[in-house]
């Protein structure tokens, strides 16, 4: 089996600082090694209308701002940061990647030419900016499908496959919520998009916002080669996404899990493994000489 990536999404968890930022990449490099990390880059004012801009923060205890608008743009990055950002990727020798929430990211971010660029659940829907990608950016597109219907993921993939675009294209298991619990993480979906679309695309991932971290290597053993979790320094930290963030031992450990997973994942390659032989030597009981 192919051995799964793990990509620990940042997101917006540096809370708008540029040092948190590449400290958390270096403890994903570095600590927890993992083979991805992933930002996210917003346009704030082309992704929410005036009356979501100006609204108050639905949660004011996680807000930077006096508004939701004000909020988003303390936490964005802009481009010359995010090339800083992928360039210390590199220096680390881990990749970088974001999610685009609207086109102008986009087009920005694909500037970059990050090895993926993420779709996130609640843009799936965006044909301009799905259309730019297949059309205009070189790399794979991974494409998060929570909330998402079974008739809009076949009009997604079947949108892409005009444009010869869908063997590039990763589609993640997903359910949207922070945290979500076990009986709504809905694993079987792996077997779903596998059954459907693996002749169609990619490969097939899975995008978690449970706790822990079981089920991550479960849904390798269901066949995603991609898993994503959200990271944090620390669960406590303010902002929506932290709680069902993993620390730094966690993505660790969770790292570690999912690539014994992904190779104990096959089959004996002979009767007798080179392994047993000594074993079977020496602990073998056989009929005839051990036993009539």
């Amino acid at each position: 089996m192919k051995t799964p990536k793990v990509v620990a999404e940042i997101g917006c968890n540096h809370k708008g600082s540029i040092d948190i930022a590449k400290e958390m990449i270096g403890v994903a490099a570095t600590f927890a090694k993992c083979d991805y990390v992933k930002f996210q880059k917003r346009s704030n004012k082309e992704l929410l209308t005036p009356e979501e801009y100006n609204a108050p923060h639905p949660n004011p205890q996680n807000s930077y701002g006096e508004t939701y608008g004000a909020h988003r743009e303390f936490l964005e990055f802009d481009i010359d940061q995010h090339r800083q950002l992928k360039e210390y990727c590199e220096s680390l020798k881990i990749g970088y990647s974001t999610s685009v929430w609207d086109l102008t990211s986009a087009k920005q971010i694909a500037s970059l030419e990050p090895g993926f660029i993420k779709i996130p659940s609640a843009c799936n829907l965006n044909f301009a900016m799905l259309e730019y990608l297949a059309c205009d950016y070189e790399g794979d597109i991974h494409v998060s499908l929570g909330m998402t219907t079974p008739a809009e993921v076949e009009q997604i993939v079947a949108f892409i496959e005009k444009f010869n675009s869908a063997k590039r294209v990763v589609l993640y298991a997903c359910t949207s919520g922070y945290p979500v619990p076990f009986n709504q993480v809905c694993l079987l979906e792996l077997q779903k998009l596998h059954t459907q679309y693996d002749t169609r695309v990619k490969e097939i991932g899975f995008s978690g916002h449970h706790l822990g971290i079981a089920v991550d290597s479960a849904a390798v053993a269901l066949g995603a080669s991609w898993i994503e979790r959200h990271f944090t320094l620390d669960r406590t930290w303010k902002g929506t996404d932290h709680a069902a963030s993993l620390e730094p031992d966690g993505l660790r450990r969770l790292t570690r899990d999912v690539r014994a997973v992904s190779a104990a994942l096959t089959f004996k390659e002979s009767d007798i493994l080179e392994i047993e032989a000594p074993q079977r030597k020496k602990l073998k009981r056989i009929s005839g000489i051990h036993f009539d």
